[in-house]
């Protein structure tokens, strides 16, 4: 009778240790107070535009998780793709879109980055590698998915960085895009962040499986649990996965636990949680105070960072003033960009 076949080796399952994750440098502490504040200023500035009816449709905002896109662009390199879901502004700011394109598309206006015809969850830049913005939950999983198989077959390189939330990872199609991936060893990123409430469903209530970093161990996908309220912890988790993929080893899950502050969109009054809740993540986690008390710990002025936010204020306002400005696209652009 034969031996039986030696199993394959687990996948390895991270948690949070606790521990202090890796300094950054001044330089790094700045870029990182600058990119999270341009996209919390964003999306202010977008609420207080629906508000006032110049943004129509759904509009899910991205404040509370800064962390997660800003660390993960720091763990990238050029030519590494970005997808994601409809939570999905400051995804493209991260990865460098030009705010007075993505504020145009908001208002439906032509010179968005989808000529006012996509809206919020529906912009695209082939510049910088950013693949959308998906209305439909968890359907960019398999596209990532899918970018990750042009990495493998062209040889290049380059990671998938696939986004979705705790309650689209209870999606069929995920499981299906996490075995091809660990079969082919697609180099591909999945990057679950768990804000805690999928619309109003909080994870208790809707997962069996609350440690996400697990979702792939049938599969042998290793994971991870990151602080993803913290920019360092997020960085060096990114880099950490990205190294897996660019070796040959297949895919990498990291569980990104934050918070949404605002409700799902803007017609969320969220009241499935206390006030105190909100108040009290706002209080001891925020990722953009972390950073800034530690700056003022290393003697940086608080006029320096006064400037700072007045900059990306100023950039900010430019771009709402633009979104109001432009002209809204002809009627004839409801023919073009249309497959036939």
């Amino acid at each position: 009778m034969a031996a039986p076949k030696k199993a394959a080796a687990s996948a390895p399952q991270d948690k949070i240790d606790g521990g202090s994750p890796p300094e950054f440098t001044r330089e790094q502490e700045l870029k990182a107070l600058r990119d999270m504040l341009l996209i919390r200023r964003f999306e202010e500035k977008a609420g207080q535009l629906y508000g006032m009816g110049a943004i129509g449709g759904f509009c899910h905002l991205y404040i509370g998780q800064e962390a997660v896109v800003v660390g993960m662009q720091m763990a990238l390199k050029e030519g590494d793709q970005v997808i994601t879901g409809y939570r999905d502004h400051g995804h493209m700011l991260a990865t460098g879109m030009d705010a007075n394109g993505v504020m145009a598309e908001l208002t439906g206006r032509r010179g968005g980055y989808s000529k006012g015809k996509g809206g919020s969850m529906h912009m695209f830049s082939k510049e910088k590698h950013f693949y959308g913005g998906h209305g439909i939950v968890g359907a960019q999983v398999s596209l990532g998915t899918g970018l990750a198989f042009a990495n493998h077959y062209r040889g290049n390189g380059n990671v998938s960085v696939t986004y979705f939330g705790d309650g689209a990872a209870n999606q069929g199609q995920v499981y299906e895009s996490f075995n091809m991936a660990e079969l082919w060893k697609l180099p591909v990123i999945y990057v679950i962040e768990n804000n805690r409430y999928a619309m109003g469903t909080s994870v208790s209530r809707a997962s069996a499986q609350q440690d996400f970093s697990k979702r792939g161990v049938s599969f042998n996908i290793p994971g991870k649990q990151v602080d993803g309220m913290d920019v360092r912890a997020v960085k060096a988790a990114g880099e950490e996965a990205a190294a897996w993929c660019r070796a040959g080893k297949g895919p990498f899950i990291l569980e990104m636990q934050t918070y949404r502050y605002r409700g799902h969109s803007m017609s969320d009054p969220a009241k499935y949680r206390t006030r105190e809740e909100v108040e009290k993540v706002r209080h001891d986690q925020d990722p953009i105070e972390q950073v800034r008390n530690r700056l003022l710990a290393a003697k940086v002025s608080e006029a320096d960072l006064k400037a700072i936010d007045a900059e990306v204020r100023d950039i900010v306002n430019a771009s709402a003033d633009f979104a109001q400005h432009d002209p809204e696209p002809d009627a004839a652009e409801l023919w073009t960009d249309v497959y036939r």
